[in-house]
């Protein structure tokens, strides 16, 4: 069989599995490796010693320990580190490509300025003093509050030095981007209280429930899911994927359950109405739940009988109670929410509704179920200094809870509603629904500042780029943000000495804080960010710095989390997609692309196959009967509310009827023609949709239509 470049690594779901976690993949690496030094801007190194230097991957989530191999103190290989307890010695084709991101054509080599429509270099020195002026200009017109900060997470040090600087200038905006951490805790903060979090045992787990969740499609932590996934056989472990389209995931379970989409709430409901109807949950755990249990049972056995949640979802009222009925008798189960990567748009109700399978069955806190816990606090920043300005501007309300309503109301507010953002390690104009809007929302910002290490899309509408260090250049904790049953910090170490002139995005905030002097500078006693980790990470630094990672927080072994239930007992609408049209377009996840901060390396794109990606050209899949008078590998025009595009078909009997399937993590427009202007971003062709109760974006989808073109 001929394997191209193209077609390597796309051999079928083994293949992501394989290179996980098998003899075989480490051979397949050890070809990637060289492919990574034969890119024209990648330069080759020379012969000499060879050396390992141990570090941990921030391309996602999952923060995998990594070992990189090094040849004359040049790195050259990335491979998994054996014994970290994330992965294990198992690494993915993103960590195996992460040496690309060095020498990316779309790397910011040096502070930028912009000029017009240009970008002009500016030396350190005077892009700190920019930017500090900006902010002293807020606090001497008594408006700090509209300095806005938007970050990939709230944890880690760098965030934590994001927020200390909001907080001692005197602003609360400090906002993350959607993401599965986020999810968790919005989720556990809803069921069992504030400062919460969720993790999920699919090591141990005997049946595992999963609502489109992408197992094997890089969702939480890919490499852990992989493993998980490799060993259910042998633990003679069940995997139930509920979802609209045959994924990697849903045809490596054991069973595929189609159901329409945006109905997976709709759905877990039915199936709690099945446990509380025969009993079929665990009675000692009834007193754990709050605001309402018989209010929630009455409402469910109106609402949501069988033939009532079939009608809805779709999915056989007999699956509905053979499902209940297996997932309740399994000794350990677990039911799994966060469609796709989980960092997508999601609803409350949703996630709410799934975790509260697993309170009903009692596989709280226990091995192979769902941990509910407080969230990692492992960081020890000293109290702040607050001024008067500060005090006064801090005490005002934040602009909304979530990056979604603080764009909406930019964009609504005739004056700025924000004068100064922050961007760092985020791409809110590529990853938020209706990116042109978002992109609008940034445009009326007076002053927008970068710490992006490449000139991304939202890098290209800021004002200042403060170029930061790729994850092999600096010294960082990484926690894991995954919805792993243990909470893991891993430290990046940098293998390497900066490339360009970048740093890191910790002495960044420092400098600007020194440089405005008074309160603010004398709650940054640090001289570097270096210093600063080993001060405020004391509790685990030896761990840290000794091993590589600290566990933070197992879980306990045993125990429950009382349960407020009070959400979903009052029946929050169901989300419904934008549109009128009968077709429903839908994101699709896929592990060979990057769908939030950084782009995928062009080593990952090129390994994306044909029937995703046929040379510039984004493909769709539909299913036959909805694709009557189009032609297969034809081309086509879709239509949604928010956009159109060209687009190629590709019939799969795998998507259910009425459904349309565009990938995430394509359609880049920023400088690197090995990724950039390939496909189109589905986000542009989705609008978002603002969840009653919750005020999340959950636009599972859009309604769409799509003729011959």
């Amino acid at each position: 069989m001929k394997v191209d470049r193209r077609s390597f690594l796309g051999l079928g779901i083994g293949a992501a599995a394989g290179i996980a976690v098998s003899p075989v993949g480490m051979k397949l690496t050890d070809d990637s490796a060289i492919w990574t030094q034969n890119w024209p801007w990648t330069p080759v190194p020379v012969d000499g010693e060879v050396t390992y230097e141990s570090s941990v991957c921030s391309l996602c989530p999952g923060s995998c320990g990594i070992s990189v191999r090094k040849i004359d103190d040049r790195p050259v290989k990335i491979e998994g580190l054996a014994q970290h307890p994330v992965n294990d010695g198992g690494v993915c084709l993103h960590g195996i490509a992460g040496l690309q991101y060095l020498y990316d054509p779309a790397r910011v080599k040096t502070p930028l300025k912009k000029n017009g429509d240009k970008f002009e270099e500016i030396s350190w020195d005077d892009a700190i003093e920019l930017v500090a002026g900006k902010l002293a200009d807020l606090r001497k017109n008594g408006s700090p509050e509209k300095l806005a900060c938007i970050a990939d997470k709230e944890q880690g040090s760098v965030s934590g030095l994001f927020q200390r600087l909001l907080k001692t200038v005197g602003s609360p905006n400090f906002y993350t981007m959607p993401s599965l951490e986020s999810y968790l805790e919005v989720t556990a903060a809803a069921l069992h209280g504030e400062g919460m979090t969720i993790g999920f045992d699919l090591e141990n787990s005997d049946f595992v429930l999963s609502f489109g969740a992408g197992i094997i499609e890089g969702w939480g932590s890919p490499v852990s899911c992989f493993k998980a996934n490799a060993s259910r056989k042998e633990r003679h472990a069940k995997l139930y994927q509920i979802e609209s389209r045959l994924s990697n995931t849903a045809a490596n379970a054991d069973k595929w359950i189609p159901i329409k989409p945006g109905t997976e709430a709709d759905l877990a409901l039915g199936i709690c109405a099945v446990l509380l109807k025969y009993n079929l949950f665990d009675s000692m755990v009834a007193s754990e739940f709050r605001g309402g249990l018989n209010k929630f049972a009455i409402m469910l056995q109106k609402e949501y009988t069988p033939s009532k949640t079939a009608e809805i979802t779709g999915v056989k009222a007999s699956d509905i109670e053979k499902i209940a009925t297996l997932f309740a008798k399994a000794k350990m189960p677990v039911a799994v929410f966060g469609k796709g990567r989980g960092d997508g748009a999601q609803s409350l109700k949703e996630l709410a509704a799934v975790h509260t399978l697993n309170c009903l069955v009692g596989n709280i806190n226990k091995k192979g179920g769902a941990f509910v816990r407080q969230k990692s606090e492992y960081l020890e920043f000293p109290d702040v200094s607050m001024d008067s300005i500060a005090d006064a501007g801090f005490a005002k309300n934040k602009t909304g809870r979530y990056v979604n309503q603080l764009i909406e109301k930019v964009n609504k507010s005739s004056k700025p509603a924000v004068d100064v953002l922050f961007v760092y390690n985020a791409n809110p104009c590529y990853s938020l629904h209706d990116p042109k809007s978002v992109k609008q929302a940034v445009g009326k910002i007076p002053f927008v500042v970068s710490f992006s290490s490449f000139l991304d899309e939202t890098a290209k509408e800021a004002d200042i780029i403060l170029p930061s260090h790729t994850f092999l250049e600096r010294l960082e904790d990484v926690p894991s943000c995954a919805g792993l049953a243990k909470s893991v910090v891993g430290l990046t170490e940098p293998v390497i000495d900066p490339v360009f002139d970048t740093r890191h995005a910790g002495d960044a905030v420092l400098l600007i804080a020194k440089a405005l002097e008074g309160s603010v500078a004398e709650s940054f006693e640090w001289e570097t960010y270096d210093e600063c980790l080993e001060s405020v990470a004391g509790g685990i630094w030896d761990s840290l710095s000794e091993d590589g990672y600290a566990i933070v927080s197992e879980g306990a072994p045993f125990g429950s989390a009382s349960v407020n239930i009070s959400f979903l007992a009052d029946n929050p609408a169901t989300v419904q997609a934008r549109g009128d049209d009968k077709l429903t377009l839908i994101p699709i996840d896929n592990m060979r692309l990057i769908s939030a901060g950084t782009a995928a390396s062009p080593f990952a794109v090129k390994t994306v196959s044909d029937k995703v990606l046929k040379g510039q050209d984004i493909v769709v899949e539909i299913n036959p009967l909805t694709g009557k008078g189009l032609k297969d590998r034809g081309f086509a025009t879709l239509t949604t509310p928010t956009g159109t595009a060209r687009v190629m078909v590709n019939f799969n009997e795998g998507m259910m009827p009425g459904v349309i399937g565009m990938v995430e993590g394509l359609g880049h427009t920023f400088d690197n023609k090995y990724v950039s202007n390939k496909g189109i971003n589905v986000n542009d062709l989705i609008g978002p949709v603002i969840e009653s109760g919750s005020g999340l974006d959950a636009a599972f989808g859009i309604k769409a239509k799509i003729s011959k073109a």
